[in-house]
């Protein structure tokens, strides 16, 4: 499974942005998918996740109320949706792939494919 994260950019505090996340190789339908992020000087950290029918999502505290992650499976494609963003959101972005575990999970090692991340820089 190969996956483009996509979306990023720069963007004054408070502005919104999109990533998005196409999967290829094949089908991540199945898959319970993730966003995390990794900001210069730290350790990756779970953002958000979702299961496969997207009943379960599940967000760190920090992105609670603020972001949304959704997918499409039709479309093989992962998003979060990142509203009323702050300074303290400047990341790369990376999206992520579980294939067995039918729950969501906070651990990077969980996780078997990773997209090349995206960076999301907020200018206060």
């Amino acid at each position: 499974v190969q996956q483009q994260a996509s979306g990023g950019g720069l963007v004054q505090a408070g502005g919104s942005l999109r990533l998005s996340c196409a999967a290829s190789g094949r089908t991540v339908n199945s898959y319970t998918l993730g966003w995390f992020r990794r900001a210069p000087g730290k350790e990756r950290e779970f953002v958000a996740g979702i299961t496969w029918r997207g009943g379960s999502t599940i967000y760190a505290d920090s992105v609670k109320g603020r972001f949304t992650i959704s997918r499409d499976n039709a479309k093989n494609t992962l998003y979060l949706q990142m509203n009323s963003l702050r300074p303290e959101d400047t990341a790369v972005y990376f999206c992520a792939a579980d294939r067995s575990r039918g729950i969501v999970t906070r651990t990077p090692i969980n996780y078997d494919y990773w997209g090349q991340g995206t960076q999301v820089t907020v200018s206060s």
